[in-house]
């Protein structure tokens, strides 16, 4: 019993780091029939985890007395207020089983991201019990990054949540230029694990001393960067920029003189984007063009790129593959009865398909012109009236032209919708799963807003949002405050690769969900919640401490 209450929650949190990130999103059963929101096997695993935790509680092994425990509960009851609200006093959700049902299930996904919290913070006992957890989350990423190579060139499954069709649990695979997912449900999500782990491997490169950890690490460091290259995800790329540059930032100003911390700064950046560039030119063909769709509003700058491209497609193009020429060509062939990407899309239309090069004059980033599809009344000869679903030409919005399909999707349609929730009720919002609604009484399969932020406000309100956000700022401040209490002291190196990773991967997400709902995607919010946890276990044993 003794090794039960000491290990069984370390044990069982530690496997949920390592399976929450490495299990495709494949669904168990519905919830809510018609949603794409379903019940999945890490949502069982957590549901076991979490009965422990509780029998623990009543036991009294371990305690609700811990860092944003009363936070986490003002915020839950700010969305069932908002639920209540929604109901009876905007009447945004309509008192039936099913509208209600679809909203109470996102606020219990809150309730599953915040029992990650509780459990990884009462397993840590001590601290080696960080470096446990800490080991499995590097070789978690490892495989992840090994599987996106599967995926890349072995064409190994890919499992997308990019529409309802796809995640019934569609084994597809990837064609030449699509974007590398690998054990996530789109490449957003896999970009936002990458912005909130990455920085834990900076930091414990600069934290270990060993030659042969700081190799490993290196490795495992830009195999990462290589998967966040192939993902093609702008956002989050420049999301990780901000995380690193914080870590690297940090260690600088622990050296010793002002030269120090510049010249120390300043050696790491430029190996860093060093390593960063060359990956990015030798594999993202993909990435590059979609970064440099942001240059097309800025002549001049797009006028030096272009130049500047064409020597580098001399090099890299001409004159590295002809040197290169002797070694030999290795071919996989596809999988006998896959279907590829296109091939599903073509199935089931996606508006924004990225597998194949623009065309035709459209946005900027629409690599395929997708007919729209419109209800139109037909008389029959009999006189019947019946609706009948036709294709028309897609017709693009001056925002859409100018900024790219992508932004204008939010200017004009998701970011307006969630504003209008937030003015039907600034107290509360117009409740959980109503932003993207027409009418009332329309039942939406799934939600976007892609801005965290204002999915918040339109959702929930003032309470709702000022509640999160305050658990999350709550744990960003005691994290930085436990780092500079002890920036004189020492710090086990564990201590300190959970500290300062939390902060820049925090800062990364904050930023990254100014374009994409990135605490509202389970796997990210998961894992997200469950190193917050570690670094409050960490807060938690020093805030004592003068």
């Amino acid at each position: 019993m003794k090794w039960i209450d000491r290990y069984l929650l370390l044990v069982l949190g530690g496997f949920l780091i390592g399976f929450i990130p490495l299990y495709p999103k494949l669904p168990l059963f519905d919830l809510i029939p018609g949603y794409l929101v379903r019940v999945r096997l890490e949502d069982i695993f957590i549901a076991l985890t979490t009965a422990v935790w509780l029998i623990q509680l009543i036991r009294k092994k371990v305690t609700l007395k811990i860092p944003l425990a009363k936070l986490f509960g003002l915020y839950l009851l700010a969305g069932l207020l908002s639920l209540i609200s929604a109901i009876f006093i905007t009447k945004t959700i309509p008192f039936e089983l099913l509208h209600v049902g679809k909203s109470a299930l996102h606020l219990l996904r809150y309730l599953e991201y915040f029992t990650l919290f509780f459990i990884i913070f009462s397993a840590l006992k001590t601290k080696k019990d960080l470096g446990i957890l800490l080991t499995v989350s590097f070789i978690t990423l490892f495989a992840v990054s090994v599987y996106g190579v599967g995926q890349r060139y072995l064409y190994w499954p890919v499992y997308s949540t990019m529409n309802r069709e796809f995640s019934n649990g569609l084994r597809l695979y990837l064609t030449p230029h699509a974007r590398v997912q690998s054990t996530f449900g789109g490449h957003y999500d896999l970009g936002g694990y990458l912005v909130l782990t990455l920085p834990f491997v900076l930091a414990a490169i600069y934290s270990f001393t060993k030659k042969k950890q700081r190799l490993a690490l290196y490795i495992l460091f830009y195999f990462g960067i290589w998967l966040i290259t192939v993902s093609a995800s702008r956002a989050s790329f420049g999301s990780l920029i901000l995380a690193l540059a914080v870590v690297v930032t940090i260690f600088a100003l622990q050296q010793k003189t002002l030269l120090k911390k510049i010249t120390w700064f300043l050696r790491q950046s430029i190996l860093i984007a060093t390593g960063s560039g060359l990956l990015l030119a030798l594999f993202g063909q993909d990435m590059y063009e979609r970064l440099i769709q942001i240059l097309e509003g800025f002549p001049a700058a797009n006028s030096w790129y272009e130049q500047a491209n064409k020597q580098a497609k001399v090099v890299f193009y001409e004159y590295i593959p002809e040197h290169l020429s002797f070694l030999p060509t290795i071919t996989i062939d596809k999988p006998a009865n896959g279907l590829s990407t296109d091939e599903a899309a073509a199935i089931v239309p996606v508006l924004v398909p990225s597998d194949e090069r623009p065309v035709t004059k459209q946005p900027s980033d629409v690599y395929v012109n997708v007919p729209d599809q419109k209800l139109v009344a037909t008389v029959s000869a009999e006189g019947v009236e019946t609706m009948v679903l036709v294709e028309t030409e897609r017709v693009y919005s001056q925002n859409a032209l100018d900024r790219g399909l992508s932004v204008a999707i939010r200017l004009d349609t998701l970011w307006p919708q969630a504003i209008a929730g937030f003015y039907s009720n600034p107290l509360l919002g117009s409740g959980y799963a109503t932003l993207t609604k027409e009418t009332v009484q329309q039942f939406t399969e799934a939600e976007s807003t892609d801005n965290n932020y204002l999915r918040s406000l339109g959702e929930t309100g003032l309470a709702g949002f000022i509640t999160f956000y305050g658990s999350i700022t709550a744990a960003l401040t005691l994290t930085i405050r436990t780092l500079r209490k002890k920036a004189g002291k020492k710090l086990t190196a564990f201590e300190k690769i959970v500290l300062i990773g939390f902060i820049a991967g925090t800062l990364g997400l904050l930023l990254n969900a100014v374009y994409i709902d990135v605490f509202v995607a389970s796997k990210i919010a998961q894992l997200y919640w469950a190193y917050a946890g570690m670094a409050m276990a960490v807060y938690f044993w020093h805030k004592n401490e003068k």
